[in-house]
C-alpha cells in the first residue's frame, strides 16, 4: 500500500561544489533555511535555498584551515556579531572562527595538540570543543577558559547542555561524560565501541551513537532508557528533528535512516561507503555530506521533491554503485545460496529491507520501499563473502521517579500545581524552581519551602547564629577564651579586622543601613529611597583564621606528646620553644619567632596523622607572621610545605587535618611570600582543596569558602583568565553542596569579587550558570548579609 503524503523522504536536491569527502554539517542561522558544510578539501561553505527552484546556492567559501576541516557549529548572535559566527575545527588541531560574510577567519583559537573533530556553542560566547587530543576545551570569545580533562581516548562528539554549565563529551575510550562547571560529574558507560555523534533531546534527555552500531537514548541522570538497533556498521552522526524526539543518524553502511517513534521509519542508501554527517533544517528537510564529496538534501514536502527526472538519475547512481561484501552492510553473503531475478516478483515486507539476488553470475543488491511498493537497486555486490551480521541486543526502558509529588493550592480559586520532590533536591531551590516555572509570585517563597520540609521532614538550610560582629565571624568559628581581639570600630564595616573575631561587645553589631530594609514589605514597587550600599566587593584584603587559645594548644600538644611514639617525641625544651614561638606569633610578646623555633615546628607537623592537629594549629597561627611566612613559602622551603598541606586535605583523612590545613593555607595569604606560592600552586592546591566538599562539615565548608575568597582577592588584582575560569567552576561545585550561612556568604564575596570590572568574567559566570544557583539565597532572611551581597552579585549578572 501507498503511505500518505509527506511520511517518505524523497531527494530534494544534490549540491556538487566540495572536491572532496564532507564531513561536517551545520544548519545556519543567517540567511533563513541555509546551512553550512566543511570538506577534507579544506574549505567551509554557506549555502543558502536558491528562490526560484528546488535547490541551494553556495554564497560563500572560507578557507583559513591548512588541513582537512572536520566540524563545524553556529555561533549564536551577539551585539557585536548580529548574524552570528561560525566556528570551523581541523585537523591543523586549529578553531577557525568567520563571519558570515568574509572568506579569511576573524581569528584563530589555538591550544589543541592534535585534529579538532567536534564543535558546540552555547549560550553567552561559549564555545566547546573535542579533540584527538583527550580534551574538550570551553572558550570564551578568543580565549580558552578551561579545559576537560578524563576521557582516555580521543573525544570525538561534544555539546553543551541547555542547562547553563552542562557539556558533554563522547569519546573512543568507549564512554560519555557529563561535565558540570568544568568538572567530570558523570560517566555514562554502556556503548561497546567509540562514541561518534551526541544530540541533545531536551534538558533532561540526550542521544549518543557509536562504531557499534547502535543508537542510545540517555537520562542526564544516568540511566540508559533505550537502545536503537538497524544500522550494520559504524554510525557516524545523529541529528535530532525540530520539537520532537524524532531523529535521523548516517554511518558506515551507506545509509542515511529515519527514526519515528523509537523505531526506523526509512533507510535511505547512498551512493558513497561513508555518509560522514546529517543535520536538520527548521522545515525538517535533511541534509547528508558523504565520502563522494556530494551533498545531498532530502524532504517529505512533495513540492520541494527533486524533478522526475533528478529522481532517476540518483536511482542510477545508486545502481551501478558497488557494494563491497566485507563492510557487512549487507549481513552475511553466500553467493552460491542466492535466488534469481524471480524474487524480486515477491513484494518486501519493510521499508529498507535489503534483498540479493544473482544474474547471469552478478550479485545484485535490492532494497524495498513501501512508498513506491518496489524494489530499487542499491548497487552489485563485488569481491567475496567475509562479513558478519551485527549482533542485536535488547531494547532497556526505564521512565524518571519522583520520592514526592504535591498538589499546591496558591489560592481558593486558582488552578492548582504539582510539586514534584526528590529527598536529595534542595527544599528552597525545588520552591524557587517551581514558582518560576508556573509563573507565580516569589512572595510564596517561604511558604512552599517550609510547606516542603514541613511535609517531608527533610533536612534544612542549617539556621545560623546571630553574631553579626562582622559578616566573617559568627558560624563556624571556635569562639575565642582570650580579649585579643582586633581593635574594630563597633558597628562600622562588616569586613574590619581581616575577619577577626571582636568578643563580647553588643554595640558591635551592624546596623540595618538607612534604618529599614527596602526589600521588605508587601509592596513589590517601594521606592529605593533606602540604598543599600555595597561594603562587601570587591575585597581587597585576605581573610584570615586569627582566632587562638594558646594555653589550649599547648596543653593538648603536651598530653599527646606524652602518647607519641618515641622516634616523635619532643623534649620538654622543644615544647617550650613552641610555646615561645606561638607568644611570638600571637601578638602577645615582641620577639621575632628564629629558625630553630621553625625547626622544632616543622618536626611536630610531620606527626603521624591522629596525633598532629595541636601543631597543625600552631602553624596556622605562626604562618601569619611575616618571618614564618617568608620561611616556609619561600623558593627553597615551599615545595616540601605544600606537599604537607595537601596531604592532610585528603578527603578520606582526619576532618580535623582537613580544617587546620585549609585553615593554615588561607592565612598563607597574609605575606607576598605566601601569596606568591598561593598564586603559583593554584591549580593543584584548588584541585585538592576542593575534594574536602564531601565531608558535610560546616566548618570545613567555611573554611574551604574562604580559601575561593583569597584565590578570588588575588585574582582580582591580576588578570589572570584560566584561573577565574578555575576558581568560579569551585564557587559552582561548592555551592551545591554547601548548606551553612556563612560559607555561602564567603562564597557570594568571593563570587562578586571574580566578577567585579570583569565582563570576561561575568560571561563564563553566567554560561556556568552561575545565577540560577544563588538566586535563592536573595530572599535569605537573617543573616541579612547573605541576601544584601546576594542581590549585588546577581545585579552584576
Amino acid at each position: 500500500a501507498m503511505a500518505g503524503e509527506g511520511s517518505t523522504f524523497r531527494l530534494r536536491c544534490s549540491l556538487l561544489g566540495h572536491g572532496q569527502d564532507v564531513r561536517g554539517l551545520t544548519r545556519g542561522l543567517f540567511p533563513e533555511g541555509s546551512f553550512v558544510s566543511v570538506s577534507r578539501d579544506r574549505t567551509a561553505r554557506l549555502w543558502a535555498p536558491d528562490g526560484l527552484n528546488r535547490g541551494f546556492t553556495e554564497m560563500h567559501c572560507m578557507s583559513g584551515h591548512s588541513n582537512f576541516v572536520s566540524c563545524v557549529c553556529i555561533i549564536p548572535p551577539s551585539d557585536l556579531y548580529p548574524r552570528g559566527l561560525i566556528a570551523t575545527g581541523g585537523n591543523d588541531h586549529n578553531i577557525c572562527i568567520f563571519t558570515v560574510d568574509n572568506p579569511a577567519p576573524l581569528y584563530v583559537l589555538k591550544g589543541h595538540k592534535n585534529t579538532v573533530c567536534s564543535l558546540s556553542s552555547g549560550k553567552f560566547g561559549t564555545l566547546l570543543s573535542g579533540s584527538w587530543d583527550t580534551t574538550a576545551k570551553v572558550w570564551l570569545n578568543d580565549r580558552c577558559m578551561m579545559t576537560l580533562q578524563g576521557h582516555t581516548a580521543a573525544i570525538w562528539a561534544v555539546k553543551i547542555l541547555p542547562e547553563q554549565g552542562l557539556m558533554l563529551t563522547g569519546s573512543a575510550d568507549k564512554t560519555i561524560k557529563l561535565w558540570k562547571a568544568g568538572r567530570c560529574e558523570r560517566t555514562f558507560t554502556g556503548h561497546e565501541d567509540c562514541v561518534r555523534g551526541l544530540a541533545i533531546l531536551s534538558e533532561m534527555e540526550f542521544l549518543s551513537c557509536a562504531n557499534d552500531a547502535s543508537v542510545r537514548r540517555w537520562q542526564i541522570s544516568g540511566e540508559c532508557l533505550q537502545v536503537y538497533y538497524g544500522h550494520t556498521n559504524y554510525i557516524y552522526s545523529i541529528s535530532v528533528f525540530p520539537r520532537c524526539k524524532d531523529f535521523v543518524t548516517t554511518g558506515e553502511d551507506r545509509s542515511l535512516r529515519i527514526w519515528k517513534q523509537g523505531e526506523c521509519a526509512q533507510t535511505i542508501r547512498l551512493p558513497a561507503q561513508s555518509v560522514w554527517c546529517c543535520c536538520v533544517l527548521d522545515n525538517g528537510d535533511i541534509v547528508v555530506g558523504a565520502s563522494d564529496g556530494i551533498i545531498r538534501v532530502f524532504t517529505e514536502s512533495l513540492e520541494r521533491t527533486a524533478s522526475a527526472e533528478e529522481i532517476q538519475a540518483f536511482e542510477n547512481e545508486l545502481a551501478q554503485a558497488s557494494i563491497d561484501p566485507k563492510t557487512g552492510d549487507l549481513g552475511d553473503i553466500n553467493a552460491d545460496d542466492l535466488p534469481g531475478r524471480e524474487h524480486l516478483k515477491d513484494p518486501g515486507t519493510r521499508d529498507g529491507q535489503t534483498r540479493l539476488i544473482k544474474d547471469n553470475g552478478k550479485v545484485e543488491a535490492y532494497q524495498w520501499s513501501v512508498s513506491e511498493g518496489r524494489w530499487i537497486k542499491i548497487g552489485d555486490v563485488v569481491g567475496s563473502s567475509g562479513a558478519t551480521q551485527q549482533t542485536s541486543g535488547k531494547v532497556l526502558f526505564e521512565g524518571k521517579e519522583y520520592d514526592y509529588v504535591f498538589t499546591i493550592d496558591v489560592n481558593e480559586n486558582g488552578p492548582s500545581y504539582k510539586l514534584p520532590y526528590n529527598i536529595t533536591d534542595d527544599p528552597w531551590l525545588t520552591a524557587y524552581n517551581f514558582l518560576q516555572k508556573n509563573d507565580l509570585n516569589p512572595m510564596f517563597l517561604d511558604q512552599v519551602a517550609k510547606f516542603i520540609m514541613d511535609n517531608t521532614k527533610g533536612q534544612t538550610l542549617l539556621s545560623t547564629s546571630n553574631q553579626f560582629s562582622d559578616p566573617f565571624t559568627g558560624a563556624g568559628r571556635y569562639v575565642p577564651g582570650s580579649s585579643s581581639g582586633s581593635s574594630a570600630i563597633p558597628g562600622a564595616d562588616p569586613f574590619t579586622g581581616a575577619g577577626r573575631y571582636v568578643p563580647g561587645s553588643a554595640s558591635n553589631t551592624v546596623p540595618p543601613v538607612g534604618g529599614v530594609d527596602p526589600f521588605t514589605g508587601m509592596d513589590a514597587y517601594q521606592s529605593a529611597a533606602a540604598k543599600v550600599e555595597n561594603i562587601y566587593f570587591p575585597k581587597k584584603d585576605a581573610v584570615t583564621f586569627d582566632q587562638a587559645n594558646p594555653t589550649q594548644i599547648l596543653g593538648k600538644l603536651k598530653e599527646l606528646n606524652g602518647s607519641a611514639a618515641e622516634e616523635h617525641k619532643l623534649t620538654e625544651d622543644d615544647l617550650i620553644i613552641l610555646e615561645k614561638l606561638l607568644s611570638a606569633t600571637c601578638n602577645t610578646s615582641t620577639e621575632t619567632p628564629t629558625a630553630q623555633q621553625l625547626q622544632t615546628l616543622w618536626r611536630a607537623v610531620n606527626w603521624p596523622e591522629d596525633i598532629v592537629f595541636p601543631a597543625l594549629d600552631i602553624l596556622r597561627l605562626s604562618v601569619r607572621h611575616p618571618t614564618v611566612n617568608e620561611n616556609f613559602c619561600s623558593e627553597k622551603e615551599h615545595v616540601q610545605f605544600i606537599i604537607l598541606l595537601l596531604k592532610f586535605l585528603n578527603p578520606k583523612g582526619k576532618q580535623a587535618n582537613q580544617l587546620l590545613a585549609l585553615r593554615a593555607l588561607c592565612n598563607c595569604f597574609v605575606s607576598h611570600a605566601g601569596q606568591k606560592l598561593m598564586m603559583e600552586q593554584r591549580d593543584e592546591i584548588m584541585t585538592q582543596a576542593i575534594e574536602t566538599k564531601s565531608g558535610n562539615n560546616k566548618n570545613i565548608h567555611i573554611a574551604l569558602a574562604t580559601l575561593t575568597l583569597n584565590y578570588a582577592v588575588c585574582l582580582h588584582k591580576v588578570n589572570n583568565v584560566e584561573g577565574k575560569a578555575q576558581c568560579l567552576s569551585v564557587i559552582s561545585t561548592v555551592m551545591e553542596v554547601v548548606q551553612d550561612l556563612e560559607a555561602i556568604f564567603r562564597l557570594l564575596v568571593a563570587l562578586g569579587t571574580l566578577i567585579s570590572d570583569d565582563t570576561n568574567a561575568v560571561q563564563l559566570a553566567k554560561s556556568l550558570g552561575v545565577d540560577s544557583q544563588i538566586k535563592k539565597y536573595a530572599s535569605v532572611s537573617e543573616p541579612a548579609k547573605v541576601k544584601e551581597c546576594c542581590r549585588f552579585v546577581l545585579n552584576l549578572l
